[in-house]
């Protein structure tokens, strides 16, 4: 199966890369950059023989079967729907759309075409969440409240390298969009209730640097969600889940009790790499003919979840305004 992996030299890209690289029977023959990189560059010191900066050029070759996009998020939609018009299959990075109505269409778009689309929900294939997923499948577990917090330190505009970045993130629909998915698909509940609160905006960045979420399902559990750019401390996004039999904390890919035990994910899958086993699942449902696990039909609730949030903060921040 050939690749094409676009916004390749970005933090993203370049895991995408590396984990593509553990697969079999998988060969990344086209690379796509954006506006500052040295793509030509880029290629030529990974073995990858073509490389452009028009996604359209790559699109047009007969050796690429799949895209990843590993994009800016405000291309996201209109650059998935592209690849599957083009009758190639696209895995593209969270989020789908920075909108609601965008990942409708790309749902449209995806049925009419017949191709796989997925979105990178990355968050349903670490190991600590699928120990988790599997006790709830098993009845073992019940979540009453899932209560996560995502900190980073991000007042100016660096990507997950600390390099320069050309286009700005999102507290909700990049950084939420995760939590949102997983609470849902932990519970296998739509949230009925959903509301968010946010800070001011930032002067240059243009985007709220602070965050509180709330979610609660229609059998009655609970998430609680923190989020900051602000946070001047430990970085990332660390979970806590208050079951009925139990409490467990995950920290990236590792996985605690209450009592902060580490608990042995030995055997969860067949590697520790999240990006890597999101990528495994693309390249296998296109080979079964199957809907991938976070597909765009499974992933579109988070989006609608995320709208109702976001229409909340506007309520009440038009509310506060007329106010003052």
């Amino acid at each position: 199966m050939k690749f094409c992996v676009a916004g390749a030299a970005g933090a993203f890209g370049r895991k995408h890369l590396d984990a593509l690289a553990q697969i079999e029977d998988v060969e990344v023959t086209s690379v796509v950059g954006g506006g500052p990189d040295d793509i030509d560059a880029f290629a030529r010191e990974r073995g990858i023989p073509h490389a452009t900066k028009e996604l359209d050029e790559a699109l047009a070759r007969a050796d690429v079967d799949a895209v990843i996009l590993a994009t800016p998020t405000q291309l996201h939609a209109a650059q998935a729907m592209q690849c599957l018009k083009a009758g190639k299959h696209v895995l593209v990075e969270i989020p789908m759309a920075d909108n609601l109505a965008d990942s409708e269409e790309l749902l449209r778009v995806q049925r009419q075409s017949g191709k796989t689309a997925m979105a990178g929900h990355v968050r349903r294939f670490n190991p600590s969440h699928q120990w988790v997923h599997n006790r709830i499948k098993a009845g073992e577990l019940k979540i009453q409240q899932m209560d996560v917090q995502t900190y980073f330190f991000r007042r100016s505009n660096l990507n997950a390298l600390g390099e320069p970045r050309t286009w700005t993130d999102h507290l909700l629909w990049h950084h939420a969009c995760h939590t949102v998915d997983l609470f849902q698909y932990q519970t296998g509940e739509t949230a009925s209730q959903a509301f968010g609160l946010q800070g001011p905006t930032h002067p240059e960045l243009g985007i709220a640097m602070d965050m509180a979420i709330g979610l609660k399902t229609p059998s009655g559990a609970i998430c609680t969600l923190s989020l900051s750019f602000n946070n001047d401390g430990p970085l990332g996004t660390y979970f806590r889940y208050i079951c009925d039999n139990g409490t467990y904390i995950a920290r990236y890919d590792d996985l605690f009790n209450g009592k902060e035990e580490q608990i042995d994910l030995t055997g969860v899958a067949v590697s520790n790499n999240g990006i890597e086993l999101i990528d495994r699942e693309f390249v296998a449902a296109i080979r079964e003919g199957r809907e991938p696990n976070g597909s765009i039909a499974q992933c579109l609730p988070a989006m609608r979840t995320l709208d109702l949030i976001e229409k909340s903060m506007n309520r009440q921040d038009g509310a506060g305004d007329a106010t003052a």
